[in-house]
């Protein structure tokens, strides 16, 4: 539900601005609220995890998500509504690496993949599921749905939590230790995460909106979200109990891992917004139909994720699923970008299929290899930082697309209409709004076969990172445990 939540509100957003009376640009900060505050907390998950106790850290995060949620949903004006938005951010954004600390703990490293496969089926269908859900709950009923589904489900977890969810006895004495030597709050290092990650996905946001680094808005907020966070960097290796524990990316292997995270994040976030998008700006499909482009990805993803679950570590090594995937990406990727204005359903559908098929095989490698070595007492700070760099990917990835989308289209319009002339059949009195949008389109197209190639392109020259990965130990526990 909290990865749903990053997409589900997309298509309903003129609807919810309607209602509240607002217009579509201030609407924007619905989807951007939630976002700059789930970045914020994420960082400092793994700390507040320590120190609250990691059961009861998440719980507080699912009450949180679900209580806003329903809060969400009453929102009778922008101001209550952003509010809400931002608390549930605040929950949303603590759940996903305490989720995975807690898979990290629980199964031995021969396990560890299997479990991550049931998990990562969330990752890579869910912003999938989203615009779809998203579409047919304000067709058919209104958009405050969009948010109530997540009570049940929020009621249903904390149940199920409280009753299955037990709390390692290393961590229960490690936090007794923290408590007992005195708690040192990293004031400092807490504000320089507000600061510097708030100001970059605000920025990240805005970027294509107010014209880049043109606008002093936008160069304000990079200049502040450099500064804050090379600080940040500085001072949380000096402190002794780092609200965000960058000591970690010492470590070659870990460092490699949230690397390859951030850029997994980039390219599946990227291309879960292309397709749709081609799809409704230039097939005329509506949003839902545009949505389910992504359902055979959907059914891809179910299918290769226990496939990927049972092969890595046990046949093969991480690493080389994550090479042979890097691969495949990028030729499917590559591929796309001969799609034009004349494809069906099933041909955006099949694209999907291709692209979405190699997820399984880096998503899993990647988080079973990233635990390898890292202490059972870190596992929630590292945790933290491979999800801080998966959204940031996608926070970068969507800004790129957007940006490159329509610097892309403007070339391509300027190139074609230089052939656009009285001396090939396009002279008085052909009517030019016709030709025009004719032209538009293709410029369009040719913009999204860019975008393809330059991601199938970076998945091909990223792989000399895999040797740099560690191999997974077979039937021991890791450093540790």
């Amino acid at each position: 539900m909290e990865v749903l939540d990053t997409t589900i509100a997309n298509v309903a957003l003129r609807h919810i601005a309607g209602s509240l009376a607002t217009s579509q640009d201030e609407s924007t900060w619905i989807l951007t609220s939630y976002l700059v505050s789930n970045a914020v907390v994420l960082p400092i998950s793994g700390w507040l995890a320590s120190v609250i106790g990691r059961k009861r850290f998440y719980m507080i995060c699912v009450g949180l998500f679900t209580g806003a949620s329903v809060l969400c949903a009453m929102s009778t004006s922008l101001g209550m509504m952003l509010t809400a938005r931002v608390i549930q951010g605040i929950g949303g954004g603590g759940m996903a690496p305490t989720e995975q600390s807690m898979f990290a703990d629980t199964f031995r490293p021969e396990k560890r993949a299997q479990a991550f496969a049931l998990y990562g089926l969330t990752v890579v269908s869910a912003p999938a599921i989203g615009p779809v859900l998203g579409g047919w709950l304000t067709d058919h009923a209104s958009w405050h749905w969009v948010f109530l589904i997540n009570l049940p489900v929020g009621l249903l977890s904390l149940v199920l939590v409280q009753w299955l969810v037990t709390e390692p006895p290393m961590l229960v004495e490690d936090r007794r230790q923290l408590l007992a030597k005195g708690l040192h709050v990293d004031y400092l290092g807490f504000a320089l995460v507000v600061l510097g990650f708030g100001a970059l996905q605000i920025m990240l946001d805005r970027y294509e909106q107010d014209d880049g680094f043109s606008s002093n808005f936008v160069l304000t907020l990079g200049l502040m979200a450099l500064v804050c966070l090379t600080a940040l960097t500085v001072w949380e290796l000096l402190h002794p109990q780092p609200v965000m524990n960058v000591r970690l990316l010492r470590a070659p292997a870990f460092a490699v891992s949230c690397t390859m995270m951030f850029l997994l994040g980039f390219m599946l976030v990227s291309t879960t917004q292309l397709l749709p998008q081609l799809a409704q700006a230039l097939l005329g499909y509506d949003a839902t139909t545009a949505g389910l482009t992504l359902g055979a990805g959907g059914i891809a993803a179910l299918v290769f994720m226990p496939v990927a679950g049972m092969v890595t570590g046990r046949l093969i090594q991480p690493k080389w699923l994550i090479l042979i995937a890097l691969v495949g990406m990028g030729w499917s990727l590559m591929s796309a970008a001969s799609l034009n204005l004349d494809i069906s359903f099933w041909n955006i559908s099949f694209a999907r299929v291709t692209q979405v098929m190699w997820l399984p095989f880096l998503f899993i490698p990647i988080s079973a290899v990233s635990y390898v070595g890292v202490p059972v007492d870190r596992s929630n700070d590292a945790s933290a930082l491979i999800n801080l760099m998966r959204n940031l990917g996608g926070s970068v990835g969507v800004s790129f697309t957007t940006t490159m989308l329509e610097e892309r289209t403007q070339f391509h319009h300027a190139r074609l209409a230089e052939h656009i002339t009285a001396y090939n059949g396009y002279g008085w009195p052909t009517p030019l709004a016709p030709v025009d949008a004719l032209v538009q389109a293709q410029a369009s197209m040719m913009s999204y076969l860019d975008i393809f190639w330059a991601l199938g392109l970076l998945a091909l020259l990223i792989w000399p990172l895999v040797f740099l990965l560690p191999r997974m130990p077979r039937g021991m526990a890791p450093a540790g445990h």
